[in-house]
C-alpha cells in the first residue's frame, strides 16, 4: 500500500511540513527531512523551486528563488534523495509547478519518483481534466498519488469532482489568498471547514496555508485529518539553519 495511505489509516492528526529544496543551502535537503522525521512529523512536502511562483506567499517566493540560485534543480534534487529510503520511511511528496515536470519529461518524472521512494505529488497548476485524460495512467503506473487543492471557492460540484478522482487526501487551502503564516483563522475560514466537513468526503482532508503554530494546527484539525506548515518552518530555517529543527516541531504538537 502507498505510504500516504498508510499513514492516513493512523488514529492521529497529521503533521506535514513544507520546505524549498537546497534552501537555506543546497545539500540542506536530506538533513532536513531526516530531522524533521526524528521530530515526529508524519508527512513532508519537498518543494521543487520554479522561477515563476504564482500561489507562494513571499517567505515561500523568497525561499525557492534562493534554491535556485544555490543551484537547486531537478536533476540534482533526484540525485540528492537517491538514497532518501535507507534512512526515511515516512510518505514524501513532491510539490511544484507542472513546468518542470513537463520540461524533464513526465513519463521520466513519475519513473524517477517511483524509483527513488516518493508516493506522491502535488501539482497546483495541473488542472483535474488535463491530468485525468493525459497523465492519470502514467502517475498510477509508477504508485504516485496526485493530491488536488480546494479553496474556500471552489464549487460543491467541483468538490465532488476532485474527491472522486483522488486517492490519498485533498489538499483544503484555507483561503484564497496566497501562502503564509497567519494569527488564527476567522468566522470565513470556520464557516468553510464546517461547509467541508459536511460534505461526508470520502478523502480526509489536510489543511495548507496559514498554519504557523500549535493554535492555528489545533484550528485547522478540529474538522480536518491534519496540517501543513510552510512558511513558518522556512522561516525557522532562515533563522536558525538546520540545527534546531526537532525546537520547531515542538511547539506544533
Amino acid at each position: 500500500m502507498n505510504r500516504i495511505k498508510q499513514k492516513l489509516q493512523e488514529d492521529k492528526k497529521i503533521l506535514s511540513i513544507y520546505f524549498s529544496a537546497g534552501y537555506p543551502n543546497l545539500d540542506d535537503t536530506v538533513k532536513i527531512i531526516q530531522d524533521l522525521e526524528k521530530s515526529g512529523v508524519d508527512l513532508i512536502e519537498i518543494g521543487l523551486p520554479f522561477s515563476d511562483p504564482l500561489a507562494d506567499g513571499p517567505t515561500i517566493q523568497e525561499s525557492s528563488s534562493a534554491a535556485l540560485k544555490n543551484g537547486m534543480n531537478t536533476a540534482l534534487l533526484f540525485e540528492q534523495l537517491k538514497d532518501i529510503r535507507k534512512t526515511v520511511s515516512i510518505p514524501l511528496i513532491l510539490m511544484g509547478y507542472f513546468n518542470p515536470v513537463l520540461q524533464y519529461g513526465v513519463a521520466a518524472f513519475c519513473a524517477k519518483c517511483e524509483e527513488i521512494g516518493i508516493d506522491g505529488l502535488i501539482l497546483p497548476d495541473l488542472p483535474l481534466d488535463v491530468y485525468q485524460r493525459e497523465y492519470e495512467p502514467i502517475f498510477k503506473k509508477h504508485g504516485l498519488i496526485n493530491i488536488f487543492l480546494i479553496t474556500p471557492q471552489t464549487s460543491d460540484e467541483r468538490i465532488k469532482a476532485i474527491d472522486d478522482a483522488s486517492e490519498g487526501f485533498i489538499y483544503m487551502v484555507s483561503s484564497a489568498s496566497t501562502t503564509g503564516a497567519k494569527q488564527g483563522f476567522g468566522a470565513e475560514q470556520s464557516d468553510y471547514f464546517d461547509r467541508i466537513a459536511n460534505m461526508k468526503l470520502s478523502n480526509p482532508q489536510i489543511v495548507g496555508f496559514g498554519i504557523s503554530n500549535a493554535e492555528t494546527f489545533e484550528q485547522a484539525t478540529k474538522k480536518a485529518k491534519g496540517a501543513i506548515i510552510g512558511s513558518a518552518f522556512i522561516k525557522h530555517l532562515t533563522a536558525n539553519g538546520v540545527t534546531s529543527i526537532g525546537d520547531f516541531v515542538k511547539q506544533i504538537r
